[in-house]
């Protein structure tokens, strides 16, 4: 067998982008065009391409590392096969990636973005979000948002404040995932600079109206991966908990989509690839479009906003704000011995202090945070407790 040197490794990267030229679709995202904050030279060691460095970044960020902690829908709850943020983004990876290979998709940038778009989630799922975002805009730094956060770690927190400078069209798939909004139809916004990219970033954090839309199709695959992601995963959830039962699932729906995950997933990936296949922009059919909209707002009233699940919700808003006082003190009173001296703020660059407030060093410490971490920053006896369905 021949040997290949590191020359040779550099010369098969050149026909890996070669043959992305031929493969891919027309409207795809060739590595060769990722665009870095700082352009890097390629090490003539590195055989990767741009996308799989950034997907490599990523996984190997301590942000990544905490997902397995973190709350995706139910915390608080005593059940290992619930749903956790680590699974979620894996299934929201393998859904993209599945669409993106049937629509000859940059199958690196879908990674990347897929992996990385809940990297800002706070412990607590969308309640903690939602806590965080009310003290942020009280102390006016901007309202909370866990895809603004997810950026904002990747770029300025990890690396104790280096970042990973990754491409601009990963950065961008991540901030404009937003899974909450539906859409029939979304095609990408091409040409973006990171100009326009922060313009989007402060945009969002004012609360001024903005629509996030991606830069690439890969972009727009992760936005709708993340909903098929998500949605019939928790209906497994909540019948597992005995919060719905089957038969409650819209009538509609289930005729459309069928009444398993598995039904449900396979019924709007094949959909999204039928309707997409070829074209500019990613998109339902409208029969499908209309019953995924029907199971998102029986989710939402059934699920999300099920009050069995939000019984320790006011102790935890509470822990939140003593918390988030608290650090803000120990900041002020230069208490080396804190936890967000200690966990945080020890060896941060001379950067990332000089450009964060206080308050923006508190909201990325809380931020960061799995659940059982925030939950040891206070005596058992003020913990909430474990919620029994």
């Amino acid at each position: 067998m021949e040997k290949y040197s590191r020359d040779s490794l550099e010369k098969l990267t050149g026909i890996l982008d070669h043959r992305e030229a031929d493969l891919l679709a027309d409207f795809a995202t060739r590595s060769i065009d990722g665009i870095r904050r700082f352009p890097e030279e390629r090490l003539a060691s590195d055989y990767r391409q741009n996308f799989a460095v950034d997907v490599d970044r990523i996984l190997h960020s301590m942000a990544y590392a905490r997902y397995i902690d973190k709350t995706q829908v139910f915390y608080l709850i005593k059940n290992d096969h619930i749903t956790h943020r680590m699974l979620h983004v894996q299934l929201v990876s393998r859904v993209a990636r599945t669409i993106g290979r049937f629509l000859g998709l940059n199958e690196d940038l879908i990674e990347a973005i897929a992996i990385g778009h809940d990297i800002g989630h706070p412990p607590f799922g969308h309640d903690g979000e939602r806590i965080l975002s009310e003290i942020c805009s009280c102390l006016n730094i901007g309202q909370f948002h866990h895809n603004v956060q997810s950026v904002h770690f990747l770029e300025k927190v990890e690396r104790k404040g280096r970042g990973w400078n990754l491409c601009l069209q990963t950065l961008d798939g991540i901030l404009c995932h937003d899974g909450e909004i539906h859409n029939l139809r979304v095609e990408p916004h091409r040409g973006k600079r990171f100009s326009d990219h922060e313009l989007e970033i402060e945009h969002k954090k004012s609360g001024d109206p903005v629509s996030l839309i991606p830069m690439s199709l890969e972009g727009c695959v992760v936005r709708f991966s993340d909903t098929v992601s998500y949605i019939g995963r928790d209906i497994e959830d909540a019948i597992r908990l005995g919060l719905i039962r089957r038969s409650d699932l819209p009538r509609k729906s289930v005729r459309c989509l069928g009444d398993t995950n598995g039904k449900i997933v396979y019924s709007l990936v094949s959909d999204i690839i039928l309707n997409s296949y070829g074209r500019s922009y990613v998109s339902f059919s409208p029969d499908k479009s209309e019953a995924l909209t029907l199971l998102k707002k029986f989710n939402y009233e059934r699920i999300y906003s099920n009050s069995l699940i939000k019984k320790e919700l006011g102790r935890i808003e509470q822990l939140f704000k003593e918390m988030f006082d608290r650090f803000l003190d120990d900041i002020s009173l230069k208490k080396s011995s804190s936890p967000v001296f200690k966990n945080f703020i020890g060896g941060m660059s001379d950067d990332y202090m000089a450009d964060h407030c206080p308050e923006e060093i508190v909201r990325d410490f809380i931020a960061g945070m799995t659940d059982h971490y925030f939950l040891r920053q206070f005596p058992e006896e003020l913990r909430p407790q474990p919620i029994s369905l």
